[in-house]
């Protein structure tokens, strides 16, 4: 019984290890899809200033941006985004691994363009095909991760994802205080190509082979991501019966009209409403501006800084709560948690606007307070929790169009996000329009109780062990 003892406790660490080690090569995308983000805030800065101490001297920028060009900058990306979801499911039909190797290269090349920048067109190409290959990348890299890793593993696996996300957009917070546009660009340019590298270690999903007709690799694969000694013919055998179900159901261009696939993709796309209006896109876009306007004594960029640390922290316990919790009650609770800072947030704007900003030094902890609240339950269950049920409601045979539709509605409602911040602020004020976003997520609470589905511990539709049986019957007929 000892020896069998150490023989499990071996066996359940290789095959623990694998999928980290795997989650971690794959979250190098997340990292370069989070240096992108971030790039805007510190790069405008600097392209909106006349001259930058370089070395202990003055050098002029070849390239100034007025304020709507720095917008256009800013929402051009989101643009890219919506192409890049929408392609994604072409993508996708070359493999999840071949998908990330292909877009790695073009996703460093489009940094390049603003590297050697000599106009401000070429900055603005930059930021729509890097939108672009940021969506392909984020969404394979969810689908990669949803396909290997066991069930009791994949919340912790998936918020890998988002934690080098975070890591990526602080990265480009914190450098951007050193580096001009064109260094900052630099770098995010050498981050795909630690992709490339990354990438070519690990091996292609077992779900993508089987459905290729690749059935002894995707066995090699299965084997290497569960382990030498583990027995994965049971598993492959469910995987095969998906195959040979999407096989009977042939999908073609009108499969968004099957009920299959109608039910996840208005949740999955619901879910995405209320993440992008929830007011985390302001957060990341206008983050200074808005720290600007209610801070007086606290510098609005070191706001930044720490609302994005505070993500990070809280992104490390979104696996654990995801797995630990539910999906469900983790999407109520943090709902909740932001619908109450974003109020609180739009009382004290409000309690400033009719005081004249007069004496409100003594309290700018309160706003800070507030949005780190907001932060913090965002990164932990909202975020992380509907980009995970997006690799886990859609069943194997509608995984590349679902995924990449609801990515595409994502990013467009990111897109609106940006543009409608600034007429929201116009025609509410600033109080008007955290109430606005905090009445958006109480809503999408109600929607989480009401519609969303518990999905923890439940194997993907590939995988269910019922299926595998009857498969296993079929076979044996």
């Amino acid at each position: 019984m000892v020896s069998s003892d150490i023989f499990l406790v071996v066996n359940n660490k290789k095959r623990l290890s694998t999928q980290v080690l795997t989650s971690l090569a794959i979250s190098l995308g997340p990292f370069c899809v989070g240096l992108s983000k971030g790039y805007s805030s510190p790069a405008l800065a600097s392209l909106q200033m006349d001259r930058v101490v370089i070395n202990g001297t003055m050098e002029h920028h070849h390239i100034r941006v007025t304020s709507e060009e720095g917008s256009w900058i800013a929402s051009l990306s989101l643009l890219g985004a919506l192409l890049g979801g929408l392609l994604s499911s072409i993508v996708l039909r070359y493999g999840r691994k071949n998908s990330l190797l292909l877009v790695s290269i073009p996703f460093s090349a489009s940094w390049m363009l603003t590297v050697f920048a000599s106009s401000v067109e070429m900055i603005y190409c930059t930021a729509f095909l890097a939108g672009l290959c940021s969506a392909i990348v984020g969404l394979v890299s969810q689908v990669y991760i949803s396909e290997v890793a066991c069930p009791h593993l994949r919340g912790r696996l998936s918020s890998c994802l988002k934690i080098f996300g975070h890591l990526g957009l602080l990265s480009s917070f914190l450098m951007g205080a050193w580096l001009d546009w064109r260094q900052l660009a630099l770098v995010c340019a050498a981050a795909p190509l630690l992709l490339l590298v990354t990438v070519q270690y690990v091996p292609e999903t077992p779900s993508y082979l089987v459905y290729s007709g690749r059935i002894e690799e995707a066995e090699r694969s299965l084997q290497w991501l569960r382990g030498d000694l583990v027995d994965v013919s049971s598993e492959l055998a469910t995987i095969q019966l998906n195959i040979h179900t999407a096989r009977v159901e042939h999908v073609d261009c009108k499969s968004v009209l099957l009920p299959k696939l109608v039910k996840p993709v208005l949740i999955t796309c619901t879910l995405m409403f209320f993440n992008r209006f929830s007011g985390v896109v302001a957060f990341n876009f206008y983050a200074v501006t808005i720290f600007s306007q209610v801070f007086s004594d606290i510098n609005p960029h070191l706001g930044a800084v720490i609302s994005a640390i505070v993500q990070l922290v809280a992104s490390l316990l979104s696996g654990v709560l995801s797995d630990k919790l539910g999906r469900r009650p983790l999407l109520i609770m943090s709902g909740l948690i932001m619908t109450v800072a974003l109020s609180g947030f739009g009382c004290f704007a409000f309690y400033q606007d009719i005081n004249h900003h007069s004496h409100t030094s003594s309290l700018d902890y309160i706003p800070l307070l507030c949005v780190l609240m907001f932060e913090c339950a965002f990164s932990a269950g909202v975020q992380p929790v509907s980009w995970l049920l997006l690799g886990e409601l859609f069943p194997l045979e509608y995984r590349a169009q679902g995924t990449s539709f609801t990515t595409a509605f994502s990013y467009l409602c990111a897109f609106l996000g940006v543009k409608t911040f600034v007429d929201f602020t116009s025609l509410f004020g600033l109080y008007g329009t955290f109430w606005t976003y905090g009445g958006i997520t109480l809503v999408g609470v109600m929607f989480y109780c009401l519609v969303v589905p518990e999905t923890r511990q439940e194997p993907l539709r590939e995988m269910q062990v019922r299926e595998a049986r009857s498969y296993v019957g079929l076979n044996t007929q």
